[in-house]
């Protein structure tokens, strides 16, 4: 129940975010429509002590993680809340919530998080990375060189790739000759494994137990998460130009948060009447911190010479005087 209404939520944020987009008010945005039992399956199978990586189509993975939706919402509309201070467009990432900023390139964390794992493995600690990335990655040779080196060292690290059949407008079938994605980590003495996307109980359980194996030392695992993008890549997509509209209608049916529903009522947890009650909720709650938000005052100029260096060298401190004229 708790992993549906964090679907429910993400999926409330989603919609908002690409309305305050097409108005002007937010700069560019990435849904995560379709694909929130994976983010949000994830996210609930790690401790508070394990750290995300992620790209940028988490949204269901920092609501899973406890991170606020105002902090997400000043991520997109840019105010003193936001932990980037503008920063990294499209991207989120807060370390109060062992969240790592995602990569602009595409694949470029997965060797950084390889490298995060096995320094934590080296400490001594208990810890566990889990990575997120698109099917589009897996042509990159970051993946390739990840994997081989997690698996190597027996990283503790969990790969979970998004496979929603598209990158940008790219198909699966001209990424890969392989039968699946998951089977590539064969190559490299890892586990694979192919999972329905779509099921959030499934990705639940499966992270869960691939998290643990890798706290015990088993090594790392690579995750196939097979799932569609029911929106378009991006605010900036046209996704009619690839794909026809009958595929898409054909995947609705398999909407994660639908089957989620169903899977409730089933067990005689869930009725019409609260459903209706939680997505109003969250539709209010969302429409609030939206509200509360925009109030805030945007940071201040000189953020942007900030969390780069210890120290600002002096052709900085020289700009940043002249901020002040």
């Amino acid at each position: 129940m708790k992993m549906y209404e964090c679907m429910v939520l993400a999926r409330c944020l989603d919609n908002m975010m690409v309305r305050l987009q097409r108005i002007g008010r937010v700069a560019a945005y990435t849904s995560s429509e379709g694909q929130e039992a994976v983010a949000v399956g994830a996210a609930t199978a790690l401790k508070e002590t394990d750290w995300i990586f992620p790209t940028y189509r988490e949204t269901g993975a920092y609501i899973a993680r406890g991170v606020p939706i105002e902090i997400l919402i000043a991520r997109q509309l840019v105010t003193t809340l936001d932990p980037l201070k503008g920063h990294e467009v499209l991207l989120f990432g807060d370390r109060r919530y062992r969240i790592v900023t995602g990569p602009g390139p595409v694949a470029a964390h997965l060797c950084t998080s390889t490298g995060f794992a096995l320094a934590s493995k080296y400490r001594g600690e208990k810890t566990v990375v889990l990575a997120f990335f698109g099917d589009g990655a897996t042509s990159k040779g970051d993946f390739h060189e990840g994997l081989n080196f997690a698996g190597v060292f027996k990283a503790p690290i969990v790969y979970v790739c998004q496979n929603n059949q598209y990158a940008i407008s790219v198909p699966i079938e001209r990424q890969t000759a392989s039968e699946s994605i998951a089977v590539k980590a064969e190559a490299y003495g890892v586990e694979g494994l192919r999972i329905d996307g779509n099921d959030v109980l499934t990705v639940y359980q499966t992270v869960l137990r691939s998290v643990e194996k890798a706290r015990d030392g088993g090594g790392p695992t690579l995750i196939e998460a097979f799932t569609y993008r029911l929106a378009p890549h991006s605010t900036a997509d046209d996704p009619k130009r690839y794909r026809h509209q009958a595929e898409v209608d054909r995947w609705r049916q398999h909407d994660p948060i639908i089957l989620c529903r169903k899977m409730l009522e089933q067990m005689g947890v869930w009725d019409e009447e609260r459903d209706k009650a939680l997505w109003k909720q969250c539709e209010q709650q969302v429409a609030l911190k939206v509200e509360e938000v925009e109030k805030m005052p945007p940071p201040h100029p000189h953020s942007i010479f900030e969390d780069v260096y210890a120290a600002n060298p002096w052709h900085l401190l020289e700009e940043a005087r002249e901020i002040d004229v």
